[in-house]
């Protein structure tokens, strides 16, 4: 999978999310919210090891990438440093960022209510100060 192939899984769980949210089934639309975010950090992490080699350089890397970790994808993708800076400046952003990290893999398993899975959705596609528009920033 390409670094094009997982900006489209972004769109196309976003679009699934939504009409998730729109037919009622909080739950699919929080869990498939999430594994938007995911998706666009595989993306970010694609264009580190495009611009960087590290695969070269860190032979277990890609290993550490089969992961659903928000926070351990930030970190693969080397963009932890300039998230938080852009968080400490900008509270909007932060609160987007923390409810997304609530996120995780397990979710899938979980009943999360409309309100949770409006929450989360807002929180990723808010244009201003959303997750994914910052995600976006970086891929």
């Amino acid at each position: 999978m390409n670094r094009e192939h997982w900006k489209s899984l972004v769109d196309l769980r976003l679009s699934e999310a939504k009409a998730l949210l729109n037919a009622k089934q909080w739950s699919g639309a929080y869990y498939l919210s999430g594994y938007a975010v995911e998706c666009g950090l595989k993306a970010c992490i694609l264009r580190r090891v495009e611009e960087t080699g590290i695969i070269f350089v860190e032979r277990k890397f890609g290993e550490k990438c089969w992961t659903h970790s928000i926070q351990e994808l930030v970190l693969l993708a080397d963009l932890h440093e300039k998230l938080e800076q852009e968080t400490e400046t900008n509270g909007k952003l932060k609160n987007n960022w923390e409810t997304a990290e609530e996120w995780d893999e397990l979710s899938r398993y979980a009943v999360w209510s409309h309100l949770e899975a409006k929450a989360l959705f807002k929180a990723i596609t808010t244009l201003d100060h959303g997750v994914l528009s910052w995600i976006k920033n970086h891929w």
